[in-house]
């Protein structure tokens, strides 16, 4: 098994939509997920800023996250979130 983070900020004015989406994600999203060997997905939110957390089961993290960008569903969630978030500064 392999861990993975990453940090994202949240658009101040979309916080509290952003907390309602995900309290609601969408099925197929989830399942794609986890068809894609990621376990123990978890996001967390402090001061702005979007950690989050992954394990992965796979032999072959590249390709299931090439295949989970191919997902219709998958990519429809990511148009409707990415309303909500913005890079981090580097």
């Amino acid at each position: 098994m392999k861990r993975y983070g990453s940090v994202i900020k949240v658009k101040p004015e979309w916080e509290e939509s952003y907390k309602q989406i995900h309290a609601h994600t969408w099925a197929g999203v989830l399942e794609k997920i986890t068809a894609c060997n990621i376990r123990n997905y978890s996001i967390f939110l402090r001061d702005g800023y979007l950690f989050s957390y992954v394990e992965d089961v796979g032999n072959d993290f590249a390709g299931d996250m090439a295949k989970m960008a191919e997902d219709p569903v998958t990519q429809a969630w990511w148009k409707f979130t990415d309303l909500c978030q913005e890079p981090v500064a580097s």
